[in-house]
């Protein structure tokens, strides 16, 4: 096995039921429990961690001469909910926060994956 195979727990055929009428199977002994640990294997995965403070439509040319310092209107207001993005999905929303002369983002709702 490589070191970068996923190892799985192993299975006890205990801890499963077997449905009669439509063949399927179900785990009916306990669910491991996770920790950090057990997603080890992913920690050096890079993704794009994204906070929307907000949007804004300007023309080209007004776009263009946005320089360092300049303030542009966004269309939240101070205290609004923030969009958490990871790859480009929302996963939560948040306040921005101010922690030692740094901005930051405290999440508030974390957002369920649609299955």
């Amino acid at each position: 096995m490589a070191d970068n195979d996923l190892k799985l727990p192993p299975l006890n055929p205990a801890d499963l039921s077997f449905d009669q009428s439509d063949g399927s199977v179900a785990r009916s002994g306990p669910i491991p429990v996770k920790t950090a640990e057990d997603l080890e294997q992913v920690f050096d995965v890079p993704v794009n961690v994204s906070a929307v403070l907000g949007s804004s439509k300007i023309a080209i040319g007004d776009l263009l001469q946005i320089v360092p310092g300049a303030v542009l209107e966004l269309d939240r207001r101070v205290g609004e909910a923030i969009d958490i993005f990871v790859n480009e999905r929302l996963v939560a929303r948040g306040e921005v926060v101010v922690v030692e002369d740094r901005l930051g983002v405290t999440m508030t709702e974390i957002i369920k994956a649609d299955r």
